[in-house]
């Protein structure tokens, strides 16, 4: 079997190497995003022939996620087929970036069906139009905006060490709000949401918070994902305050993502009601992932 393990923080400079070579808008292709999320989605990682490569789930669930590195790609998906016959599960190869299908055809030719799962695709804005909110279409944005200017006691701090304590005080309440104790989808996000908290300066996020009548009512947390595109991973507000979530969105964009091009919000994970909320930004990218399994007789 391919030698997986956990993610540390020791592992950063050799991951992020790998990343940064790359340059890929998905949000799969973030240390922070698979650091945070490894022990909710069970996520580890191997160096193979000098590639990155990621697995998570467990048992049947398990997926392998398309390798970074250079060189020849060949081998390194073949070890993880090898891996998976092993474990005698099936064989899943997410994550795959379109343009990378013609490399993997070349590499291992006939071998795979490819398929898109639409919950798995990142919804990529241009940060100009997520600033200025400008169209027809957004003019509600701009409205509820506008309702949560009409008090004018409120707002926007960049993270710090002087002010997390308070986000993190928020987000409990946000927290107890919605139920996390008993909801496990919630617990698992919550899981994530404190070691992003909790590693914030060491992993050197980017936040925002607004404050209204001096209470923390909304944050954010992101990071450069490439050399043009920020990644947002949390973003929470109240939801009975009237223009909350697009104020902390815009301010978030405004204040901190000014030097990129594009701001991805990550996926929509198939949640009918985020999906009606990011697309209700009208993103100018769906960067599609595919999934590549093994064609009937070519196990």
């Amino acid at each position: 079997m391919v030698e997986f393990k956990k993610i540390t923080l020791e592992d950063r400079e050799w991951i992020n190497k790998r990343i940064q070579q790359a340059q890929i808008r998905s949000c799969d292709y973030s240390f922070v995003n698979n650091y945070i999320w490894r022990h909710p989605n069970h996520i580890e990682f191997a160096d193979v022939n000098g590639f990155y490569c990621l697995k998570s789930g467990l048992d049947k669930q398990l997926r392998y996620t398309y390798p970074l590195g250079e060189g020849d790609i060949k081998p390194v998906i073949e070890a993880l087929m090898q891996d998976a016959k092993e474990r005698e599960i099936p064989f899943h190869l997410r994550g795959i970036p379109e343009q990378e299908i013609a490399r993997i055809e070349e590499a291992l030719p006939g071998v795979f069906t490819f398929t898109a799962p639409r919950e798995e695709s990142d919804y990529i804005y241009k940060t100009e139009r997520l600033t200025t909110l400008s169209g027809k279409k957004l003019h509600g944005k701009r409205n509820h905006i506008a309702r949560f200017k009409d008090n004018p006691n409120w707002v926007y701090e960049d993270i710090t060490k002087e002010n997390i304590a308070d986000c993190m005080a928020m987000n409990e309440q946000w927290c107890a709000m919605y139920g996390c104790d008993s909801d496990e989808s919630l617990q698992l996000e919550a899981c994530a949401v404190s070691s992003a908290f909790r590693n914030f300066f060491t992993l050197n996020l980017i936040g925002g918070l607004l404050r209204r009548d001096g209470k923390v009512i909304a944050y954010t947390i992101g990071e450069p994902l490439t050399n043009d595109t920020m990644v947002v991973h949390i973003e929470k507000a109240f939801p009975d305050i009237q223009g909350a979530y697009p104020m902390i969105n815009q301010q978030f964009v405004l204040n901190n993502c000014q030097d990129y091009e594009y701001v991805n919000r990550e996926e929509d994970m198939g949640e009918e009601g985020l999906r009606k909320a990011k697309l209700s930004y009208y993103p100018d990218l769906l960067f599609d992932k595919y999934t590549a399994t093994i064609k009937e007789g070519n196990e």
